[in-house]
Parts: structure tokens; C-alpha cells; sequence
């Protein structure tokens, strides 16, 4: 149960976080003139962040030369986030925050419910049921309500 709560909370957390990092994107876009130049420095400092933490916590790194066993989709995690932080960069001073992340919820409750119906990228299945179905349209139709207000 303390794994779930803790799991829960550091959720809430990056939610929270999403809407303040496309914020401060959003200026940094503004001073460099440049959404993907702001993506840029952004995930500079992330990744000098997660590098320190890397050695900070002596996380040993994986062997390299097992990377050629390794699917090819599972590089394209960076290029989707650096879509992402680029994309809310760009759309955040133009929809606003709840807009914006109404919007991109939309769209991740419709690719979470695909990948565990079908349990694609490893994701544990979870077939879609009524209750799923009735879960999802009420999330859309609170996009829907929160996009028009």
C-alpha cells in the first residue's frame, strides 16, 4: 500500500509539474524568440540535472554493446519528449493552461486506454470494459467542459 500512495503522490507531482514547466518554457520562449531553442536549454538542464543525480547516487550505467538487442522504438523516448516540451512551449501562451493541458490529456487518456487494451510499449494489460468506457468519456467530457468555459 505505501508503494501505491507513494506512486500516487509522485503522480500528482509531475502533474503539477507539467503545467509549471510549460509556464516556464513558455518564458524562456519568449526571451530566446524560439520554442525549440527553449526545448533546447530545457533539456540541457535536465539533462545535466539527471547527471548528477546519476553519480550522486552512483546509479551504474547500462552495458552499452546489449543496446544493439534492444528494440528501435525504444530510443524514440527522448524525441517525444523534446515534441512535447517544444509543442507546450510553443501553445502555452497562445491556450492558456488549462486549455492546454486539457488538450493534452485528451490525448493521453485515448493513447493510455490503447496501449493497455492492447498492452503495447510493455504496459500490464487492462482490456477496455464498460467502466473503463464510462471512465473515459466522463475525462473527455470534462476536457470538453474546461476547453469551452
Amino acid at each position: 500500500m505505501k508503494a501505491n500512495l507513494l506512486a500516487a503522490i509522485l503522480a500528482l507531482l509531475a502533474g503539477v509539474g507539467l503545467p509549471t514547466q510549460a509556464g516556464i518554457n513558455a518564458q524562456l520562449g519568449l526571451w530566446t524568440r524560439s520554442s525549440i531553442t527553449a526545448a533546447l536549454i530545457s533539456f540541457a538542464v535536465g539533462t545535466l540535472a539527471l547527471g548528477i543525480v546519476t553519480v550522486a547516487t552512483a546509479t551504474p550505467l547500462p552495458l552499452w554493446s546489449s543496446a544493439t538487442t534492444l528494440p528501435w522504438w525504444i530510443w524514440s523516448g527522448g524525441v517525444l519528449g523534446a515534441f512535447f516540451v517544444a509543442v507546450a512551449t510553443f501553445i502555452a501562451p497562445q491556450l492558456g493552461a488549462t486549455t492546454m493541458l486539457a488538450l493534452i490529456l485528451a490525448g493521453q487518456i485515448v493513447a493510455s486506454v490503447l496501449f493497455d487494451h492492447f498492452g503495447l510499449l510493455g504496459f500490464p494489460l487492462h482490456p477496455l470494459n464498460l467502466q473503463r468506457c464510462i471512465g473515459l468519456l466522463l475525462l473527455i467530457a470534462g476536457v470538453v467542459v474546461i476547453r469551452n468555459s
